[in-house]
């Protein structure tokens, strides 16, 4: 099923210019993409790209402008926490090329900054205010309007974090629906990401996400919510009503992670046996995304103790594991937890498969076998004093060699029942598991590259300057690996177009030298592109101009779509 890492924590750090080590995030998480892939992980999930209300201070659950991914100068900054557009760009790319799915983090339950009466305005692409596309005014936002119908959870567990947008009760009638349909299927495009955390899904109404889920570009991607709340009865009803959600949506699996922190955060005082099966992992597996700490949970009810016996358990059990950044990273702050992980991200990936049955179950010892060759036999032992052996059934077969790769026992023999006598470690540090399984199982993982095909729309009310009369417009860069192809297709808005109407784009390689151009006329054919091979590492740039383009204005809206393959390494 792949290992998640959620790629960010509270209060990453950002340049200041007093520390020269501390880069954007974005570039930071770019120079560790080609490592995550040899680790094993298969997506990331990055935080929020929209420009907050707090600007650079901002974790980006205040967000302020649906086209701002930092390209505007609004809220005294042009960047948001974590960079520019251009640097986001890269990194999707950079993670794309290295095999990884890229996540963004969606919240769509409320916007902030407004000055204090429900009015958001934003700047167009030539900064000037009041330009900017899916202006809101009071009406869009809730107590102006009824809280809309059929809410993810119960309307006393909604807690407002900025001004609730009503994308059901709203007026105009669909006006907030289809304009954060029509946001997410511009940032979706422009970075070509291949999923979703979806923030908050209790305060949402399940008429809105759905249709939200299946329109578009969103349509058969991934999701996971964010339903926060240890009640699985609940959980469950959120994801499969067939009135609500329909089985569209993963969720993030709280009910098992408030019991792997009691279980983490109490050793020797935790009963064991309510692991057997426990959460949405052990009912829904296929919709559960389970995690032992996430930015949230790090900051209000964080595991203090044994977290690595938590991964033990995500990364062997059933569901899709996310790994949380600060307790995965070596970076200053973080909590250096690699080596084990890694090394239960092997196992995952290579030992961790089909259904799960229970061998044995006490206060202190929970062991299980997953089924899937090659077999995996799993032992975890909550007790900080003692040691525990026990001899438990397998589906292994007899006299079979089983290796621990966990590396914390010793080699074994399954005896003529094919049962096996297993010693399972004091939980020291959380290092209370054995993971075995038949032994000379090796391999390492293979990288398949990805191409990106990334939009970027130029219009007067979004973040890229439209095609201008006699001007040359710097569409984007892209960051491309050597010998690989480039493939620009420019749709110009052909809106009161003339036969004398051209853009011509021009693409520069990295040192700013022209490689080719293209102009494009009213007659052009659709799906027109240009071409070519990146003789070298590095940015590609597109510049547009524009020839007796439609008057008086002297200007036109495009799409350019450019696939091309970032490097590996950067």
């Amino acid at each position: 099923m792949g290992v998640l890492l959620q790629a960010f924590y509270n209060s990453v750090p950002i340049p200041t210019g007093v520390d020269s080590s501390i880069r954007w995030w974005w570039d930071h998480l770019t120079s560790q993409a080609a490592r995550l892939s040899t680790a094993g992980f298969s997506a990331v999930w990055l935080p929020p790209v929209l420009k907050a209300a707090s600007g650079t201070l901002s974790m980006g659950y205040d967000p302020f402008d649906d086209y701002d991914i930092g390209s505007k100068d609004q809220k005294g900054t042009v960047p948001t926490r974590y960079g520019v557009r251009e640097q986001l760009q890269h990194c999707v790319a950079t993670m794309r090329a290295n095999g990884l799915d890229v996540y963004l983090d969606m919240v769509e339950h409320h916007r902030s900054g407004d000055p204090g009466n429900f009015t958001f305005r934003y700047k167009g692409s030539d900064g000037n205010p009041a330009k900017g596309r899916f202006p809101k005014n009071p009406l869009n936002f809730v107590p102006n309007v009824p809280r809309d119908p059929d809410l993810g959870g119960p309307a006393k567990d909604d807690f407002s974090f900025g001004r609730e947008l009503a994308p059901i009760n709203g007026k105009p009638h669909d006006y907030v629906i289809d304009g954060l349909i029509d946001a997410c299927d511009w940032l979706t495009t422009a970075l070509d990401a291949q999923g979703y955390r979806l923030d908050d899904v209790k305060g949402l109404s399940t008429d809105f996400l759905f249709r939200f889920l299946e329109s578009k570009s969103m349509r058969g991607k991934f999701a996971v919510g964010e339903f926060f709340d240890g009640n699985l009865g609940l959980l469950h009803n959120w994801i499969f009503n067939p009135k609500g959600m329909k089985g569209r949506s993963s969720a993030f699996d709280f009910p098992l992670r408030f019991a792997l922190a009691a279980m983490c955060n109490n050793p020797g005082r935790f009963d064991m046996s309510q692991l057997d099966h426990a959460g949405l992992a052990g009912t829904a597996p296929l919709q559960a995304v389970t995690f032992v700490e996430n930015h949230d949970t790090d900051h209000s009810s964080p595991v203090v103790i044994n977290k690595v016996l938590g991964y033990a358990y995500i990364l062997t059990a059933e569901g899709y594991p996310c790994v949380f950044y600060r307790d995965y990273s070596r970076d200053r702050g973080s909590f250096g937890l690699q080596p084990q992980i890694d090394n239960l991200i092997w196992i995952h990936e290579t030992l961790a498969a089909g259904e799960t049955v229970q061998r044995w179950k006490d206060f202190n010892l929970f062991v299980y076998e997953r089924l899937g060759a090659p077999k995996l036999l799993v032992a975890l032992n909550n007790d900080p004093s003692n040691a525990r052996s026990v001899t438990v059934n397998t589906s292994i077969g007899q006299d079979t060699r089983l290796h621990d790769y966990s590396g914390h026992g010793a080699d074994l023999t399954t005896d003529q029942h094919g049962s096996a006598t297993i010693t399972i470690p004091r939980n020291h540090n959380g290092s209370g598991y054995v993971c075995y399984s038949r032994e000379n199982v090796g391999g390492s993982f293979t990288t398949r590259s990805h191409s990106v095909t990334q939009h970027f729309a130029g219009a007067e009310d979004l973040d890229i300057l439209p095609a201008l009369e006699g001007e040359a417009v710097h569409a984007c860069r892209v960051w491309c690996a050597h010998g690989t192809p480039i493939r620009a297709e420019l749709t110009p808005d052909l809106t009161n177009w003339t036969d004398a109407t051209e853009i011509t784009v021009e693409l520069r390689d990295p040192e700013g030298k022209l490689v080719v151009n293209k102009t494009y006329k009213k007659a052009t054919p659709a799906g027109t592109a240009i071409t070519v091979a990146a003789a070298d590492t590095g940015f590609y740039a597109f510049v547009l101009s524009g020839t007796n383009l439609p008057q008086p204005a002297g200007k036109s809206a495009y799409v350019l779509r450019v696939t091309y393959t970032a490097s590996r390494d950067n």
